[in-house]
C-alpha cells in the first residue's frame, strides 16, 4: 500500500491516515555514492528503526516475508510490534522496504523506508498509512499513538543523518 517503488506514491487505500515526509541525508556522509552507499546498507538492515531507539530481532538484511518483531522503548516502557515485510526495492537510485503490523502490533498500517538519489542529492522518505488496531488497550490509546508517532517520524528522518 505505500508502493516503495514508485515515485509518486499513488492514493489508493482509504481508512488510514497517510503520511509521507521526504528529507535530504547530510552531505557530511561523504559525495552522492559514499552517501548512498551507507544509506541504503543501513536503510536494507533496520537501520532507521535502530538508529531511532528501537530494537529489531532481525540482524539481517531485510527480505519480502520476513516476520519480524520490532520493540519500541519509551519513556522505560517496552512496547512489541510485530510485522511482516511486504516489499523490498533495489533499484539503481531508489531503495528500500515497506512492512504491514500484524495482530498485537500498537496500530494498523503500513511503513516504507526509502532511499532515493537525483545525482549527488541522496534523500530519505517515510511514508506510512496508519490506522487504530482492532484490540484493546491499544484501540482506545490510538489518539496518543499518532502523537508518538509524529516524534518518532522527526527520529526516523534524523537516522541516517
Amino acid at each position: 500500500m505505500t508502493c516503495p517503488d514508485v515515485q509518486e506514491w499513488p492514493i489508493a487505500a482509504t481508512g488510514y491516515r497517510r503520511s509521507e515526509i521526504t528529507a535530504v541525508i547530510s552531505p557530511d556522509m561523504g559525495d552522492g555514492d559514499a552517501a548512498w552507499e551507507r544509506a541504503t546498507g543501513q536503510v536494507l538492515r533496520w537501520g532507521v528503526k535502530t538508529a531511532s531507539g528501537f530494537s529489531v530481532d532481525s540482524p539481517g538484511p531485510v527480505s519480502l516475508g520476513d516476520r519480524v518483531l520490532v520493540t519500541a522503548h519509551f519513556f522505560g516502557f517496552r512496547v512489541l510490534e510485530p510485522v511482516e515485510v511486504v516489499a523490498v526495492v533495489k533499484e539503481p537510485d531508489r531503495v528500500g522496504f515497506a512492512y504491514r503490523t500484524l495482530p498485537g502490533h500498537p496500530v494498523s498500517g503500513e511503513e516504507a523506508f526509502i532511499v532515493h538519489r537525483a545525482g549527488d542529492q541522496v534523500s530519505l522518505t517515510i511514508r506510512s498509512l496508519t490506522g487504530p488496531a482492532p484490540r484493546q488497550p491499544w484501540r482506545l490509546l490510538y489518539p496518543v499513538l499518532l502523537v508518538l508517532q509524529k516524534l518518532v517520524r522527526r527520529r526516523y528522518l534524523r537516522a541516517l543523518r
